[in-house]
Formats: C-alpha cells, structure tokens, sequence
C-alpha cells in the first residue's frame, strides 16, 4: 500500500481559487485583503442539470477584526454563474490594484 497522501485539487478561475459550498461560491483567496462571495439566488432545469439563473456578487473584505456587514464593499446580482465570475474577476483584479 502507498503511504503518499492524496492531494486535494484545487479549482481556478483566472489564477484565483474556487471553493463551493452549497449555494455559495468563494472566489480568491482568504490571505489577500479581498474575496467574492457568490450566493445561487435562482436556478433554472436544463435537460437533467441544475445551471445558476440568477447569482448575489459581493466584493468583501478579509480582515476579521472588521464587523460582518462593514465587510462588504461592492455588491450586484448577475443572471449566470459566467457574468457573476466575470464581474468578481474585475472586481478582484482592481482591489488588488488598489483602483477601488
């Protein structure tokens, strides 16, 4: 038997890690000082799969010394997981610029 560990595969969009749990989507990474929460709102039946109809963007801060509702700094609804993920990836990419 092999004793190596089994590495957990990490999905990326842009460069940036993806993690889901249930109807919320993380994108970026909890050691930068902004993250996109995603929330699935509504879901649409396509043939026999579940595809994100309309989705909650929310551009927040990292820094737990900072209230929950104070984290958010940017927020929108999208219709598709695509425009959600598009938007969060500008949104990212400005914050770490410094261009917010």
């Amino acid at each position: 038997m092999s004793t190596a560990k089994k590495k957990d595969a990490t999905l990326l969009y842009r460069g940036r890690p993806l993690r889901r749990k249930g109807d919320l989507v993380y994108y970026g990474s909890m050691g930068d000082k902004h993250i996109i929460m995603m929330q699935v709102l509504d879901n649409s039946q396509v043939k026999d799969l579940q595809v994100a109809k309309k989705v909650s963007v929310e551009l927040q801060l990292t820094d737990p010394a900072v209230k929950s509702k104070e984290r958010v700094v940017r927020r929108s609804e999208k219709n598709g997981l695509y425009s959600a993920l598009d938007i969060a990836s500008v949104w990212l990419e400005r914050a770490a610029a410094g261009k917010l």
